[in-house]
């Protein structure tokens, strides 16, 4: 079934009949009040409790915050208080009928003037729960609102929307934008996800797990969550190594949000045939979807993903699992660092070589010189979250290319590999490692013709 457009004469009517329903009842959503009197809108109260039940919701929520975002008359959220939650409703607009039922029903909700926008953590906080219902079609940037609700969601967000399509899960991500009032008349529907889509909005928003929910009348239901499911008590696999995290754009171990970045996440595991939707990223205790991965060979592989929103500035541990394996080791990344966070990773204490290694056949203090030839390091010292291009590599008077930096391992040593020139002469060099102003004492390799 094709959904209605303004032009179309059953559309037209539906919506002059729901018009004219509404007006006469003045109200939305119904609400009952304590002595059982229902006060009657244009959705029933069974037509409510069945909407939200698709979400899964547990009865109990005492302890939890829920945020409700686009509250309207306020059914959700006198729900959410019902079962015991602490309740925060917003809407543009503060409609009459909230604030009557609000106080017929002797509420605590705190309701706040904002559109989605205008939300941030650091404005209201984090929610357990949060509720986007009915909203997103409403918005003429859909993928940036979802952002919003991920980064103030905490566990769950429960995403209901109109969508394009009956709930075609195979079709491609597609969406329709309406300029002014194509979509039944009103001037305040942006645009029509098809429900692949809202899908693919919800996974590139930030959220971990999107699980569809349902659909009805052009509404489909979507359960977001923040975290993977719990790791397998017995794994099929055992559990991979990072080796490395870095800016996917700059190679560092430094992200920075204004630049949209993206993590390249460098790691060991035992299958040979990983597929994406088998790798599950974490960063500051956040899951997220992985948008690359790639395998480089001998058990090494590398997957992109974007940082979790929400997750703050500072020092984050990233680690991965896959769906049959524990989590493996956690290693650092560093998100908008303040001055203080960059003078404590531009120097290092003092720097020791522990190894030398031809990058190739990893014989001893020594690097077979050729177009491949590659210099594998292992050094002591470098700062817990290091930028790249602050470790230098110098061969008597050459400085190599570094073109890896791995995470440090539990004795806080990391690998560099450099790049050795083609037209170095054969002989012995003296080698120093440099990180910042600090350098290493020397050391002797080398260099053999091919």
């Amino acid at each position: 079934m094709a959904h209605v457009r303004a032009g179309d004469a059953a559309s037209t009517a539906r919506t002059r009949e729901l018009l004219k329903d509404l007006t006469e009842l003045g109200w939305y959503h119904s609400i009952e009040l304590p002595d059982g009197t229902v006060i009657p809108g244009l959705h029933s109260s069974d037509q409510l409790r069945a909407r939200l039940a698709r979400f899964g919701l547990p009865e109990d929520l005492r302890g939890k915050r829920v945020l409700d975002i686009g509250a309207w008359d306020g059914w959700f959220s006198f729900e959410m208080e019902r079962r015991g939650a602490r309740v925060v409703a917003v809407d543009v607009v503060e409609r009459s009928t909230f604030r009557r039922a609000h106080e017929l029903l002797g509420s605590r909700v705190e309701f706040v003037l904002s559109d989605v926008f205008q939300l941030s953590p650091e404005r209201i906080g984090r929610f357990d729960i949060v509720l986007f219902l009915g909203v997103l079609y409403h918005v003429k940037h859909p993928l940036l609102a979802l952002e919003r609700v991920c980064a103030l969601t905490t566990d769950v967000a429960c995403v209901q929307s109109f969508v394009s399509d009956d709930g075609d899960l195979a079709a491609s991500p597609n969406m329709e934008f309406y300029e002014t009032n194509e979509l039944v008349g009103r001037m305040d529907n942006w645009v029509g996800p098809n429900t692949s889509c809202l899908l693919a909005f919800c996974r590139t928003a930030g959220f971990a797990q999107v699980e569809f929910a349902g659909i009805e009348h052009h509404h489909a239901h979507v359960v977001c969550r923040r975290h993977w499911p719990e790791e397998p008590e017995n794994p099929a696999e055992p559990a991979p190594v990072v080796t490395g995290a870095v800016n996917h754009r700059t190679g560092e171990g430094i992200l920075e949000t204004a630049f949209d970045d993206y993590v390249a996440v460098f790691f060991k595991a035992d299958p040979g045939d990983l597929r994406l939707n088998e790798v599950l990223p974490e960063i500051g205790g956040y899951g997220v979807q992985p948008v690359y991965l790639g395998h480089g060979g001998a058990g090494g592989w590398q997957l992109n993903c974007g940082l979790p929103p929400g997750i703050g500035r500072g020092r984050a541990m990233l680690r991965v699992r896959t769906s049959r394996s524990r989590f493996s080791n956690a290693v650092p990344i560093l998100i908008d660092p303040t001055p203080e966070d960059t003078v404590a990773i531009a120097e290092a204490a003092a720097l020791e070589v522990t190894i030398i290694a031809d990058g190739r056949d990893w014989a001893r203090n020594q690097v077979r010189l050729g177009r491949d030839g590659c210099l594998s390091l292992w050094v002591r010292g470098i700062p817990e979250v290091a930028a790249r291009r602050r470790v230098g590599v110098i061969a008597g008077d050459r400085e190599l290319e570094v073109v890896f930096l791995s995470a440090a391992d539990e004795a806080g040593v990391r690998q560099v590999n450099a790049l050795v020139p083609a037209d170095i002469e054969p002989g012995w060099y003296e080698l120093v490692v440099r990180y910042g102003n600090v350098s290493s004492p020397p050391a002797r390799i080398r260099a053999v013709a091919e």
